[in-house]
């Protein structure tokens, strides 16, 4: 992963500046809210802003696992998929609030130090993705900024019904 070489093009930037955005909304969701806070469902779906901040970082690290490595990186940081929405006992949202900067502490480094956003891995096989297709490091920023960005709104949603509280407005 580490070359020592940085590379920052007006691309790099534009990318990692769109993901960290749409990343501080999401962070912005969380702010002075309680770890009971965090954890409580306010509709009738099972995501929590904890579980939110939680699975955003596992799917960013995993992706970041694709980018350096291919399926096998990715599957290596497959984990507990069912717990992956959820704050768990012993979890803080300090804690997954920390592990995300960790995680996008890393994204950055990696991106900075790639030779190309061309280079490319073939997918996991499954049944969302298409079959037989690859994507570069630049597709799977890309598709980390969407979802990054969509679930900032459903975090926006559920900080909502818990206080007011909006992200924007």
């Amino acid at each position: 992963m580490t070359t020592g070489h940085k590379i920052q093009t007006r691309e790099r930037l534009d990318l990692l500046e769109t993901l960290d955005k749409h990343r501080n909304f999401l962070r912005f969701t969380t702010r002075d809210l309680s770890d009971e806070q965090a954890r409580r469902r306010t509709t009738v779906s099972a995501l929590t802003l904890g579980g939110l901040i939680k699975h955003v970082a596992a799917t960013e690290l995993g992706w970041m696992n694709f980018v350096l490595d291919g399926a096998p990186g990715m599957a290596r940081s497959v984990g507990d998929y069912e717990n992956g929405f959820t704050m768990l006992p012993g979890e803080t949202l300090e804690s997954l609030l920390q592990r995300y900067a960790d995680v996008a502490r890393r994204t950055t480094e990696i991106v900075n130090e790639l030779p190309d956003l061309d280079a490319e891995h073939p997918l996991p096989e499954a049944p969302w993705f298409e079959k037989g297709a690859s994507w570069s490091a630049r597709r799977v920023l890309l598709h980390l900024i969407a979802e990054t960005a969509q679930h900032a709104g459903h975090a926006d949603i559920i900080r909502e019904s818990i206080d007011g509280a909006k992200t924007m407005g």
